[in-house]
């Protein structure tokens, strides 16, 4: 079987700094191609119970938006060939200015951001400020969108899209049935390619997705991990790597 492609997802500075990094490098040493890191925000709308929590934790030690970015910026340097993407939430990125945001954030190393709240039309500049800073944005595309409004989308000429696989919050298991390979046909309709993910968690989930996106994204179920084995290192990188193998097939 052909290795999975993975895009991993981590809360910056979860539990702490040191630990992150080291969730960071065993995600990489379990096949990860991507890692999605989120800057924590302190009012999340798709996150699921585990990231909302390991956002929380990390805000009340008074971590900044800078710090996050520290943080990618040294698994950048560690890793220079791993494609990094940035996830947040609109205010966080609007408030210091799109643009000035999008040229902080590609100096750090970051390829891509997935800004879930942030409407593909009305993205407050920050398609075209991607672009500016050799950047891309992938928009989130989810099955409640009315058809019009996904064709509309699948055909504006974005490189990737997200493709949220149900709707509501991550981290809940996700059932992957025909509709869910329907709608992830429409969003690949306009010939971008596509990253599917919420609640993925385990290999037969990532088998039955594989052949039709780009890569699978997983996320909570790292993010359980990291906080059930935060107080072991070593328990919790081997962890981390096991459960990346699984996803990816490679195990």
């Amino acid at each position: 079987m052909n290795k999975i492609k993975l895009m991993s997802h981590l809360v910056a500075g979860y539990p702490t700094t040191d630990l992150a990094l080291t969730a960071a490098r065993s995600l990489v040493k379990g096949g990860a191609n991507i890692l999605e890191i989120q800057l924590p925000f302190s009012d999340p709308s798709a996150d699921g119970p585990a990231i909302q929590t390991a956002c929380t934790k990390v805000l009340e030690r008074g971590y900044k938006t800078a710090d996050g970015l520290d943080f990618i910026a040294s698994i950048h340097k560690e890793f220079p060939d791993l494609t990094i993407y940035l996830m947040s939430y609109g205010s966080l990125i609007y408030t210091p200015g799109v643009e000035a945001f999008c040229k902080r954030a590609a100096a750090a190393g970051v390829k891509g951001m997935i800004i879930p709240d942030l409407p593909f039309d009305y993205d407050e500049g920050l398609t075209e400020s991607c672009k500016k800073n050799g950047m891309i944005n992938i928009p989130v595309a989810a099955p409640s969108m009315a058809d019009n409004r996904l064709e509309k989308l699948a055909n504006a000429g974005f490189p990737y899209i997200y493709a949220a696989l149900r709707t509501g919050i991550t981290g809940t298991d996700t059932r992957i049935d025909k509709s869910t390979l329907t709608f992830l046909k429409k969003v690949s309709n306009g010939g971008s390619k596509i990253y599917g993910g919420f609640g993925i968690s385990n290999g037969e989930q990532a088998k039955t997705l594989a052949d039709s996106v780009d890569a699978i994204v997983a996320g909570s179920v790292f993010v359980r991990i990291i906080s059930e084995n935060q107080n072991d290192a070593k328990k919790m990188a081997s962890a981390i790597e096991a459960k990346a193998r699984e996803l990816t097939g490679i195990n």
